[in-house]
């Protein structure tokens, strides 16, 4: 008996080191897992309408400069059709909202392609700067749209282990639409001047069409089908874009949890508690919000805030008036060295991707506002140089153009991709769709204002002056993101709750999440969840495998 009693004492430690013995076997090569091709097919498909938002950006760059030779516009005309896009887009991405909550994410991306192709056509056709006006207008409405819904559908789909490479898409199309932009306008400025600019803004609607059969073939968020109560359609959904067979059973009860559906229903269609779209929630989120979720909307609204207030957009949209101050004279050589600032863009999101999920969110952000600071600060300087000199200094002449190209490379590797990681995942699912909502409205106001006052801003206080005036903001904006942002790699969407709540004190909450969520660790060394997993004892007191205990969260 006694060495029956010993054998069952040592069952226990038997199924812990089997465990260990697991995960240490994760970090061989053999094991490394593969990314989701389902998961990730899907992301492309959602993040194509991110290509028609930037090419818009993008292409008004150069458009700019012929729209006000043809239609003879002035200045301020000419800040008001290029800053006004990112004002509309506080409609659409409010309504987006609403919109994505009562017909699903799937086909809110389809209306914001069919909003887009209809604006781009408007512009293509328009006669005067009236007619141009409403074209941008009705774009905006789309853009607007497709900002807010595209990394929050990504975001919903993807597995933990790759939900910052996937959700980081759209900005990957967002930077290739730029760069389609910037070839349109070298491509068509060679063009009769009344021709060239509307078939840059028209052939913008191309891209729809392809959208529109794209989004045939995706499937609906599976939570949104789960607060719908179409769990097995949500099941279904989930075993295609999980890693495997036990994540998509987890990430399946985390998501009736949230949406306050019994652990031990199971039937495919169920009734839950119908909510009104959007009502009670922006309650929830702004009159009476818990410390978790006033912690993540301060995040999601600075984050969207400083990655606009920086200056960025001032570099997209008027990249051209920028080399035009350094010394670049001639039309072709601007839009040229403009095509330099979209690739180094997009090769450098490119890169930001495969960084996401192995560095962190914290460590790319915190890097990459730094570096901006520095870039900013050095082309404030060699542009105040250049515009004192009598003389042409080639030197501050190469200098300011590296630094465009440095900051744009910085801003794209962290602060680019991580705005829209970050908001679209620290969100309740209850509070998702208004809180990224909220994050693009913050984002577009603040580009909207920069981008309406930038030609009167360097005529005020010089060229110089508004990138120093840039730099001063991202210095602001490293010390709060330092001290006020946790780290949210590897946690799954429902953790985020759990990990915020105190705005400076969230450090401490970490290192209690760590102890309490063991990480299991994929083959390259990446973390993708924090699920802990437990041993469970069959009835013979032996190991099982094939059984767990899922750790209260």
């Amino acid at each position: 008996m006694a060495g029956l009693g010993e054998e069952n004492d040592a069952a226990p430690n038997q199924a812990v080191s089997v465990v260990d013995y697991k995960t240490l076997a994760d970090f061989e090569p053999p094991m490394k897992h593969k990314r989701n091709k389902y998961a990730f097919a899907c992301a492309i498909l959602a993040s194509l309408i991110s290509i028609l938002l930037g090419y818009d950006f993008g292409v008004m760059s150069g458009a700019n400069i012929f729209i006000q030779k043809d239609l003879k516009i002035s200045d301020v005309q000419v800040e008001i059709l290029v800053g006004t896009l990112s004002l509309y887009c506080l409609i659409g991405s409010y309504v987006a909202g609403r919109t994505s909550d009562w017909i699903g994410r799937r086909y809110t991306i389809l209306l914001a392609g069919a909003i887009f192709f209809a604006g781009a056509l408007l512009m293509g056709f328009a006669t005067n700067y009236a007619f141009l006006m409403v074209g941008r207008f009705v774009t905006g409405i789309g853009v607007g749209y497709g900002l807010m819904i595209a990394p929050v559908y990504t975001a919903e789909l993807s597995p933990a282990s790759s939900r910052g490479f996937l959700t980081s898409f759209p900005e990957v199309f967002i930077n290739g639409g730029i760069l389609l932009g910037y070839v349109s306008n070298y491509a068509f400025s060679k063009l009769p001047l009344h021709l060239g600019w509307r078939l840059m803004l028209g052939v913008g609607a191309v891209p729809s069409v392809l959208l529109a059969i794209g989004v045939l073939a995706m499937p609906e968020s599976p939570r949104w089908l789960i607060m719908q109560g179409r769990l097995g359609e949500a099941k279904s959904v989930l075993d295609k874009t999980s890693d495997t067979k036990e994540e998509a059973e987890l990430r399946l009860s985390d998501i009736k949890e949230a949406a306050g559906i019994p652990q031990d229903c199971n039937d495919d269609i169920v009734q839950i508690q119908k909510q009104t779209h959007g009502e009670g929630v922006w309650r929830e989120l702004l009159l009476y919000p818990t410390p978790a979720v006033r912690h993540a909307l301060i995040c999601a609204v600075g984050i969207h805030f400083f990655q606009q207030a920086t200056g960025v957009d001032s570099v997209v949209l008027y990249s051209p008036r920028i080399f035009e101050k350094v010394g670049i004279t001639s039309s072709n050589d601007k839009l040229l060295a403009t095509m330099a600032v979209g690739f180094v863009k997009t090769i450098f999101i490119l890169v930001a991707t495969f960084l996401l999920d192995r560095i962190g969110r914290r460590p790319l952000l915190l890097s990459s506002i730094g570096g901006m600071v520095l870039s900013l600060a050095t082309l404030g300087l060699s542009l105040t140089i250049i515009e004192h000199s009598d003389q042409k200094l080639t030197w501050a002449i190469g200098l300011s153009i590296t630094m465009v190209l440095v900051y744009v490379a910085v801003f794209s590797i962290g602060m680019g991709p991580i705005t829209w990681v970050y908001s679209a995942e620290i969100f309740p699912l209850r509070l998702r769709a208004q809180g990224a909502s909220i994050g693009v409205a913050t984002s577009r106001f603040t580009s909207g204002v920069l981008s309406m006052t930038f030609i009167s801003l360097y005529k005020r206080i010089t060229i110089g002056g508004a990138f120093f005036l840039y730099a001063g903001i991202a210095t602001v904006g490293f010390l709060f993101f330092y001290t006020c942002y946790p780290e949210t790699q590897g946690k799954t969407l429902e953790e985020m709750e759990g990990l915020f709540g105190k705005m400076v004190g969230w450090r401490a909450e970490a290192k209690k999440l760590k102890l309490k969520l063991p990480m299991e660790v994929n083959g390259d060394g990446t973390s993708n969840g924090q699920i802990e997993r437990q041993p469970r004892l069959d009835n013979e007191g032996q190991f099982s495998k094939s059984k767990y205990l899922r750790s209260d969260l």
